[in-house]
């Protein structure tokens, strides 16, 4: 490599080794090699300075960037111990997810909907495992926004249906007209735990949830 070329790597030279060195290491290596071209140069052909004012700030800009780096990885790892102490309080606490899985313990069951307006005629269909329509609800008028609809277990032929797993469907109108529902699904949280992508909670029945993606607490 030519001495003349030496200072225009060197600055790169140094970006790369922050990556498997310290900001402190990299800066050490960056000023051994410019006083080494600084001592070789070409008398006739000498750096000028602002070739070595802008790789001084290369290498202050790069550092820079680690350093933002790490400050931000510290403040998101305390972001979220504080999100982790806060889920906690959601432990034993039932939650609603989007889902149309709902369980019936004890004859009560509890599914929830988010209406995007208010609707005037709703319809749950509550079906088992293979599909079949149990119970058909007509809770009327609901408003805006999420709301429990509840569910003793009863069926459409008068019995009473066993404590397990279903599904419901939800069909709301608003003057004839389709309203949009999303079905929710209840379950109690068991646990917190913090997984690469965020926080995760387990519930009954429904597995691992993000908590990002739940909707309401009681």
């Amino acid at each position: 490599m030519a001495l003349s070329n030496l200072g225009n790597t060197s600055a790169a030279a140094t970006a790369t080794a922050l990556s498997t060195q310290s900001v402190s290491e990299a800066q050490a290596n960056f000023l051994k090699l410019l006083v080494t071209q600084m001592q070789n140069q070409d008398p006739l052909n000498p750096m000028d300075n602002a070739q070595m004012t802008s790789q001084i700030a290369q290498l202050n800009t790069v550092a820079g960037i680690n350093q933002l780096n790490t400050t931000v990885h510290s403040l998101a790892s305390g972001i979220q111990a504080s999100q982790a102490l806060q889920a906690s309080n959601l432990l034993g606490r039932n939650v609603l997810v989007e889902g149309s899985a709902v369980q019936l313990a004890q004859g009560q069951a509890v599914m929830g909907v988010d209406f995007s307006k208010a609707a005037d005629a709703v319809t749950i269909t509550v079906k088992d495992s293979a599909g079949k329509v149990l119970r058909t609800l007509l809770t009327g008028a609901q408003a805006a926004g999420m709301q429990n609809i509840f569910w003793d277990g009863s069926t459409d032929a008068g019995g009473s249906a066993p404590d397990g797993n279903y599904s419901f469907v939800i069909e709301a109108r608003r003057a004839g007209q389709a309203v949009a529902a999303t079905a929710l699904t209840a379950g109690r949280v068991d646990s917190v735990s913090i997984a690469a992508n965020g926080l995760t909670l387990s519930v009954a029945g429904l597995g691992k949830v993000a908590l990002a993606d739940v909707r309401q607490v009681s």
